[in-house]
């Protein structure tokens, strides 16, 4: 590659495309780098709409509708490429994120070799929890891939992880493991291989991986703090709860702050939480961070887990604003199921915060239904089972938590933390 003083708009844009693909650094600087040097060019203001969209990024705003506008101007043929991807991202700038997938996911249709069209409607696809189409969108295309074209392994990586969002595990993996001979080193792939690894209860396994692999993520890309709580969720599983707090105050809690990292600092000390474990001050640190966030307009997911750190920091008035920002609506709507979930999980939370188990699992009864939907991974949705099952056993309900254990114990049978569990249940009334 050329020297980046000397690249030319094109050269900015298609390395900032491979900076998306590969998950490092921050694409959106060199589009805008590229439209400081050609403020009209229509390809850089299509993936600055993108990107921005893609990181469902509400700060950037402005600089989406600038750049779809511009697009627009341009190009006012409905049917032409670049203002289909005007009016995909139009849609998101109007709060539409179904409609704007519904566009992208079009686009692919009739450019299934525009990767960012595709990258953007998996994107989406995650967030609005269409995990059948977090695969097979992926599927459509792939025949028309090969691996001399540019950013194959990444297209590997997406459809490997819609494959073990899927359950199909092995094959995620087989798949994963493809795109890393590809592009060795690409952190999409190793995400998911972690992914599988954590579904399948192979804690040790994954700790070697994650080490052996260290190189390649814990700098300079978009997963170095999220792989880290995979490290650590390994640590607890194989009942090394300090190991896991060593990791959180290493790799997570000194990272600088945005939802997705605050997120997983609250889902850990959480888990942590329900171990018993002491995390001494650092819930008062991390309610201080979250409330140093702009949460107008945050995703329900990530005011869940800014919910979780104000109820076990004590913080009432913050706890009493954020539950005011939550949409209410029915977990039986047919609305975008985080949306839906969260007060309740909300509830359930703040219920479990307080002792009061009993309501805990009255709470969670309600919603297990879409549980798995919660706006994140299975893995990271498999907070709620875990909230569940151990208000269940404080609760005493010894049938339920019964039930409870022997389904987790079905899918991950190695676990540590599941035979603890399962020592647990022995001490319960029977009849409860």
């Amino acid at each position: 590659m050329k020297a980046e003083t000397n690249m030319n708009p094109l050269q900015r844009c298609e390395n900032a495309l491979d900076l998306m693909l590969r998950h490092r650094g921050d694409p959106l600087i060199q589009v805008e780098r590229a439209l400081a040097d050609d403020p009209s060019y229509i390809f850089a203001h299509g993936l600055r709409a993108a990107l921005i969209v893609r990181a469902d990024d509400r700060a950037a705003r402005s600089k989406a509708a600038a750049s779809v506008a511009a697009i627009e101007m341009a190009c006012p043929d409905r049917d032409d490429h670049a203002h289909r991807h005007a009016a995909a991202a139009r849609a998101w700038l109007e709060d539409r994120s179904d409609l704007a997938l519904e566009r992208y996911g079009a686009i692919v249709i009739d450019w299934p070799r525009d990767i960012l069209a595709l990258t953007v409607a998996h994107a989406l696809d995650f967030r609005l929890g269409q995990r059948r189409m977090l695969r097979d969108r992926i599927a459509q295309v792939l025949q028309v891939w090969k691996p001399t074209l540019p950013g194959y392994a990444s297209v590997l990586a997406m459809y490997a992880f819609g494959l073990e969002e899927n359950g199909q595990y092995r094959r995620a993996e087989r798949i994963a493991r493809r795109a890393l001979a590809l592009d060795p080193g690409n952190p999409g792939a190793i995400h998911v291989i972690a992914h599988v690894m954590e579904m399948q209860g192979r804690a040790r396994e994954g700790l070697a991986f994650l080490e052996a692999t260290e190189p390649a993520w814990i700098e300079g890309t978009k997963f170095s703090v999220h792989l880290a709580w995979h490290r650590a969720l390994f640590h607890l599983d194989a009942n090394d709860p300090k190991a896991a707090l060593a990791t959180y105050d290493a790799q997570i809690a000194n990272e600088h702050a945005s939802h997705s990292v605050l997120a997983d600092a609250s889902a850990l000390l959480w888990r942590l939480q329900l171990r018993t474990i002491e995390v001494n001050g650092r819930w008062q640190l991390l309610a201080d961070r979250w409330e140093a966030q702009t949460m107008a307009g945050a995703r329900p997911f990530y005011l869940v887990h800014a919910l979780m750190a104000f109820a076990a920091a004590g913080r009432t008035t913050a706890v009493t604003r954020l539950l005011k920002a939550l949409p209410h609506i029915d977990a039986n709507s047919a609305s975008v199921p985080e949306e839906a979930l969260a007060p309740p999980l909300c509830e359930a939370l703040l219920a479990f915060a307080r002792g009061d188990y009993p309501a805990c699992v009255e709470w969670l009864i309600r919603v297990r239904h879409i549980a798995h939907r919660c706006g994140g991974s299975l893995a990271q949705c498999d907070l709620i089972h875990l909230t569940f099952t151990e208000a269940a056993l404080r609760a005493q309900k010894a049938r339920l938590a019964q039930a409870l254990v022997a389904e987790r114990a079905a899918q991950k049978p190695m676990s540590r933390l599941n035979r603890l569990f399962q020592r647990r249940l022995q001490i319960l009334p029977t009849m409860a």
